[in-house]
C-alpha cells in the first residue's frame, strides 16, 4: 500500500503504527518523526508564517474572505505517486489542506480514482484514539492500532487515577492560549487534557473549536497556571510570541505570573497535534499543573526542550 499524509498528526499516527515504509509523501508541515523529513512534500502554504502572529491572522482572514485556499496541493507529484490511501483532515481549514480540495482533486484525476481518502476530525482525546484505529484499519494495521491505543490508554488512566481524588480547591485555574494576536483560548481536546492533569480549565470548552478570548476575561478568571502554546510554532518561536503578553495591562498581576507558573509550550510538537503525542502532552501538563503529584519532565519533555518558563 502506498500512503500519502496531508496532515502532520496523520503522519505521526502512521509512523507510530510502524507504517513509515509505506508513506510515500507528506505535507509541508510534517516534521516528526525525523524519517518524515526525508519524504517528498505535496503541499505548500500561501501564508507567510514568518510574520508576527497578528499579521498571520490578517493574512488568513483576507484569504478566507476572498474564498481563497490557504494551502496548495502539488497535483503532479501526488498523481505521479498514485497513492492507495490519502490521510487528510476535516477539522480546520486554517490548519491544513481543505478536505473539499482533496476530494475535488481525487475526483478530477484518473491517477487518483482508486485512492481512498480518510479524513481525520477529532474533537476529544477519545476521538484521537478512534482515529488511530481508523487509520490502522484503512492501512491494514488494525492489530497494531489496537495495541497502540491500549498502551496510550494505560498512560492516560495512570494520570487520571492520580488526579481523580483532587478536590476543587486543589485544582488550579488554568488558561491555555493557542494564539497571541488576537488572543485565542485553546479548545478541542486541550480543556480535557487540563482537567485530566488536575487543573480547572477556563475560558474554553472541551470538544469545541478554539475561539477568541478577551484579555479582560483572562484577567477576571485570573489563572493560577498560564500556558502559552501558539498553534504551529516551535518552542523558540513561541517564546518570542509570548513576550507580547508582558505589554498587556495587568499581566504582571496575574496569579500565575506572580507565582512563577506561566509556561511556554512547544505546541507544534505537543498540544496542537491530534496524534499519539497528545498523551505525552497530558503527562507534561500533569507535571506543570500538579508538580507535587508528578515528577519533573525529562528527556524530550524536559524544560528547555518541550517547554520553558515565561
Amino acid at each position: 500500500m502506498r500512503i500519502v499524509s496531508l496532515i502532520s498528526s496523520g503522519t505521526e499516527i502512521l509512523f507510530a503504527l510502524g507504517l513509515g515504509d509505506r508513506v510515500v509523501a507528506v505535507s509541508h508541515e510534517c516534521d516528526y518523526p525525523a524519517d518524515a523529513l526525508t519524504l517528498p512534500r505535496v503541499t505548500r502554504s500561501w501564508i507567510d508564517s514568518s510574520k508576527p502572529s497578528g499579521e498571520i491572522d490578517q493574512q488568513v482572514k483576507h484569504c478566507l474572505a476572498a474564498g481563497q485556499p490557504l494551502y496548495a496541493i502539488d497535483t503532479e507529484i501526488l498523481c505521479r505517486l498514485a497513492p492507495d490511501l490519502i490521510v487528510t483532515q476535516a477539522q480546520c481549514d486554517v490548519c491544513a489542506v481543505r478536505l473539499a480540495d482533496v476530494a475535488d482533486l481525487v475526483r478530477s484525476r484518473a491517477e487518483l480514482q482508486s485512492a481512498q481518502v480518510l479524513a481525520l476530525n477529532p474533537q476529544s482525546l477519545a476521538e484521537v484514539l478512534a482515529d488511530i484505529r481508523r487509520v490502522g484499519k484503512a492501512a491494514g494495521a488494525a492489530d497494531e492500532a489496537t495495541r497502540l491505543c491500549a498502551l496510550l490508554n494505560e498512560r492516560i488512566k495512570r494520570v487520571a487515577a492520580t488526579t481523580a481524588h483532587l478536590p476543587a480547591a486543589e485544582r488550579p485555574r488554568v488558561v491555555c492560549l493557542e494564539w497571541i494576536s488576537p488572543l485565542m483560548a485553546a479548545g478541542n481536546w486541550t480543556p480535557e487534557l487540563i482537567e485530566l492533569a488536575g487543573g480547572c480549565s477556563g475560558l474554553a470548552t472541551s470538544g469545541r473549536h478554539t475561539d477568541y478570548v478577551g484579555w479582560n476575561d483572562i484577567r477576571a478568571f485570573d489563572p493560577e497556571v498560564l500556558l502559552v502554546s501558539p498553534c504551529g510554532f516551535d518552542l523558540a518561536r513561541s517564546r518570542r510570541e509570548a513576550e507580547l503578553l508582558r505589554g498587556l495591562l495587568g499581566f504582571a498581576e496575574l496569579s500565575a505570573v506572580r507565582a512563577g507558573r506561566a509556561f511556554v509550550i512547544d505546541g507544534n510538537a505537543y498540544l496542537n497535534r491530534s496524534g499519539p503525542r497528545l498523551v505525552e502532552s497530558l503527562e507534561l501538563l500533569a507535571a506543570l499543573i500538579q508538580p507535587e503529584l508528578f515528577p519533573a519532565p525529562v528527556g524530550e519533555l524536559a524544560e528547555g526542550r518541550a517547554w520553558s518558563r515565561l
